[in-house]
């Protein structure tokens, strides 16, 4: 919350309370207010603010429905003019103010001044004016402020106004009624005219409680036609909201509560009031379709009065643009007709043993359920671990052997469609799921119905209905009989023998398990695997049939446009035709078998190499449909020239990534005179490991052979004279022997002891760190120690770059070095020396191209610019380099130079 500290007075004297403002959301009583500060990056935080020193009447408060002999309360009198008076001044206003006391409970006492300082007015002060509110009984005027109210009160008793009049206040009282005995005939009796009324709650961003005014129903109203996302609430009475539901609510609340409106009240639901709510400044229901905070409900639009054409117009603006809800919306080009029940399509994806996505001949994809079967599923409740999550495909028996058959059959092949029933939504209970509306049909290829071909197979069962129930399909009899061969036969899920056991391991983002792996796959050259999904255009994961596992996939040598990616508070979106590239991988390999030759792996544990689909390289074709760049990472790959040829073709056509390509000329740069010459003196090393603050440790080349005679010299000796285990005790700071995840021993040094089990070293010779239980560690032998041979990893930092502070863009650029230089040769030149490491350039060691220069040129770190004249040469290199990134947005220009931005990013503007 906005707040500003103002200090004054003497160093001997008083404090000065802290003046602090806000933005009025509610007023809760005659002497009680919410103020919220300003939205950033989501609805903003609030507080409460007693009136210090006064008293205002209570408001009427309804019996606790938990408590059923409670009764309700009314009102006090003056309590809801006092109410009044601050809502009509206050709300949606900015106010100061000062908190003077705060209880064991935190409620916090004050003096509120509307407008931006302590010169507005004081509203204690015009409350006890009025004579809507007393000052506290016992209070002693001792200072300044008490003394004043002392005088406004003495003025409101003298001008007989408010709880000083004549009277007892009971026209004040307001006659609550909380709930309409025939909610029906209540509607119909407005005949659909403007009734008065105040907002008093938002519960979601289309569900208010109003005061009808003038004879005070309390009624909840849902607004007509519409739905924002809600608040589920969780068996342990916390709510869970859905996306978007508080910044719906919230911007429903900062229009809408406690204003004055206008409400058509339209229809009924239950005790619940349909109804479209007016304000002077526009109609919220279809502003929050504007907005893509709600969507249109088709079993209440029909009763909205002012043209349901207009909500379908505002909802389609926010899909159009893709705003909030509608962030992932695909526009659908036509709808299912039901005079044309038979069409051919193409699948394109399995979900699972009883439903595929085809696509049609105007291009859509739709989701067909096979009718009248059901997929395997796990019977009983304790056949499955309650601490191992559960993978259907793999845990669920058959369900593996029912999506191979439905792959191998059907994946890019066409199918005939007959579409046999329509099922509706159908809401969650305590039993079933809650299921959307399905699309039932039969599907046949080359005259086999594959419902049937299912079901003969043990692979699915068929569904029994009620004798009435028309919504089957319409080979039913024949689903039956081919049900009833395959449990005479035993077949699939009729069978007495075990049910096959699928065994997957998913290393997916497994560092450690994934590191292990890589030798393997490397030495492999080409292994088949099948596509199991599609992330983005060129990061998927592969299943490997033969080594039984899952892996996450990048595409090697190309860059591929982002996806859009949900970050806190705000959504980002992708990059231009990141869409385009994420379906076209998917069209092509989607669940397909394909080949792929893994090169290395990053950080996070996923492999990066070429994946080849019926012969055509995946990463070639991306370019050649102008939908990814070449990487300057290709450079050293076999498909460079395929890949620069397929770039140089999509770049002539200036399509999609290419559309505004223009060929740069060259621009000569100056060279600045240099006082004193640069030191360029590069020595071969070998690069071992990449830490995440984008530093690395090398072995110089020269010495390399020194560390394979001592390492095997070493392990000789400890297979002679294996430590016991258990026999060393761990001391920070101190050598030692561990045994890495291959199985071998090395040196390193113990950097911390949290436990036996827990032991964190680093390895002197490679750079890497590990924790270990001590029963990996041993004495390191006198004859092997740093005396022998020193350390041979050595830390070192990149030479004028600045390391990104933001956490995924340094991820980038410590990935694409990973990809590049990690365990491999490379050539180092020390250019100048700082408190932590040396800094220095690096170069590859076969094209001499400069590492940190290519991270520039990609947008994956900004350029360090130093003062020493020796490097102005350099510096002027790389600078060039940023610029170029910068004018092309890659990477961390891609929205620009962020470097001057400050954009709200919470969406609205006042």
């Amino acid at each position: 919350m906005a707040s500003s500290a103002q200090s004054g007075g003497s160093s001997g004297g008083p404090a000065v309370p802290t003046v602090q403002r806000g933005i009025v959301k509610m007023v809760l009583s005659g002497c009680a207010i919410i103020v919220r500060g300003q939205p950033r990056g989501g609805p903003p935080p609030e507080r409460q603010i007693n009136l210090s020193n006064v008293r205002a009447g209570n408001l009427a408060r309804r019996a606790a429905a938990t408590q059923p002999d409670a009764k309700d309360t009314p009102d006090e009198p003056w309590a809801f003019p006092a109410r009044e008076f601050l809502r009509k001044k206050l709300i949606g206003k900015e106010v100061c103010f000062t908190i003077e006391n705060k209880t064991p409970q935190g409620r916090e006492y004050g003096v509120i001044y509307l407008g931006k300082d302590t010169n507005g007015e004081n509203i204690a002060e015009s409350l006890v004016t009025e004579g809507l509110a007393t000052r506290r009984e016992g209070m002693r005027a001792n200072n300044p402020e008490q003394n004043r109210l002392s005088e406004c009160e003495e003025q409101a008793k003298a001008a007989k106004k408010g709880m000083w009049s004549e009277g007892n206040g009971s026209h004040t009282l307001r006659d609550l009624k909380y709930t309409i005995e025939n909610p029906r005939h209540f509607v119909d009796s407005h005949h659909q005219k403007p009734v008065n009324a105040i907002i008093e709650h938002v519960r979601d961003g289309s569900v208010v409680r109003a005061l009808l005014l003038p004879d005070y129903y309390l009624v909840t109203v849902m607004l007509s036609g519409i739905k924002c996302p809600t608040f589920r609430r969780e068996a342990d009475g916390s709510e869970t909201p859905e996306p978007f539901a508080a910044e719906a609510k919230f911007f429903t609340e900062s229009r809408l509560l406690q204003r004055d409106v206008q409400i058509i009240l339209e229809s009924c639901h239950n005790q619940n009031i349909l109804g479209t709510i007016l304000h002077p400044n526009g109609n919220i229901t279809e502003l929050l379709l504007k907005e893509g905070f709600a969507r249109c409900v088709d079993w209440s639009i029909a009763v909205y009065t002012r043209g349901a054409e207009k909500l379908r117009a505002a909802e389609r603006f926010a899909k159009e643009r893709r705003l909030r809800i509608w962030r992932d919306y695909v526009a659908p080009t036509a709808n299912l007709d039901q005079k044309d029940k038979q069409f051919v399509a193409k699948v394109m994806q399995v979900l699972n043993a009883d439903a595929i996505v085809v696509k049609l001949n105007s291009g859509d994809y739709k989701t067909i359920h096979l009718s009248s079967i059901r997929p395997p599923r796990l019977e009983g409740e304790n056949t499955q671990d309650k601490n191992k999550k559960l993978r259907p495909l793999y845990d669920i028996p058959y369900m593996f052997e029912a999506r191979e058959f439905l792959r191998k059959k059907l994946i890019g092949k066409k199918v005939n469609v007959t579409v046999d029933y329509i099922r509706p939504a159908s809401p969650a209970t305590e039993t079933v799921p809650a299921f959307s509306e399905r699309t039932c049909a039969t599907v046949t290829i080359g005259g086999i119905n594959i419902a049937e071909a299912l079901v003969s197979k043990g692979l699915a069962t068929v569904i029994r209905y009620r004798q009435d129930d028309d919504q089957r399909s319409s080979h039913y009899d024949e689903l039956l009989a081919a049900e009833a061969r395959a449990i005479k036969n035993g077949k699939g899920l009729h069978s007495k023998k075990e049910v096959p056991i699928h065994r997957v391991a998913d290393i997916s983002g497994d560092t450690q398990k994934a590191k292990q792996f890589l030798p393997f796959l490397q030495r492999a050259g080409r292994s088949e695997a099948v596509v199991e999904y599609v992330f983005s255009g060129s990061r998927l994961k592969l299943y490997l049939p033969k080594e039984t596992c899952l892996i996450t996939f990048l595409l090697a040598g190309i860059e591929c446009p982002r996806g859009a990616r949900n970050l806190p508070g705000l959504v980002q979106e992708g990059e231009p035709f990141s869409e385009e590239a994420t379906l076209f991988t998917k069209e092509l390999v989607l669940q397909r078998e394909v080949e792929v030759e893994v090169e290395g792996m990053d950080k996070a544990g996923n492999f990066i190499g070429w994946l080849h689909i019926d012969g055509a390289n995946l990463s070639v074709l991306l370019v050649e449909h102008a939908l990814s760049k070449v990487h300057f990472t290709a450079e050293r790959s076999s498909y460079y020239k395929s890949l620069l040829s397929a770039e140089e073709a999509a770049k002539q056509k200036k399509e999609k990534v290419w559309a505004h390509y223009e060929e740069q000329p060259v621009e000569e740069v100056t060279p600045v005179l240099e006082e004193k010459e640069r030191s360029a003196s590069y020595k071969p090393v070998f690069v071992t490991e990449i830490t995440d603050d984008l530093h690395f440790y090398v072995q110089d080349v020269e010495t390399g052979t020194q560390l394979e005679k001592l390492m095997e010299n070493m392990r000789n000796d400890i297979a002679s004279h294996p430590p016991v285990e258990g026999s060393y005790a761990p001391r920070r700071g101190e050598f030692c022997i561990a045994k890495f995840v291959d199985g071998e021993w090395y040196r390193a040094r113990v950097e911390k002891v949290e436990s036996p089990a827990k032991v964190h070293v680093f390895y002197i010779d490679y750079g890497n760190r590990e924790i270990l239980p001590s029963s990996r560690l041993g004495t390191l032998p006198p004859a092997f120690s740093t005396r022998v041979l020193p350390a041979q990893a050595t830390e070192y930092a990149f030479a004028f770059i600045q390391v990104p502070q933001d956490e995924d863009a340094r991820t980038d650029a410590v990935d694409s070095v990973v990809r590049d230089i990690q365990n491999t040769q490379c050539l180092l030149n020390v250019e100048h020396l700082s408190a932590g490491c040396p800094h220095v350039t690096l170069q590859f060691a076969d094209s001499k191209g400069d590492v940190g220069l290519g991270l520039v040129k990609e947008g994956l770190v900004m350029v360090e610019v130093r003062k020493e004249k020796q490097f102005q040469k350099v510096i002027t290199e790389y600078l060039n380099a940023q610029e170029s990134a910068k004018s092309a947005r890659l990477n961390l220009w891609r929205y620009g130079d962020f470097r001057a931005d400050d954009a709200d990013e919470f969406g609205y503007s006042r």
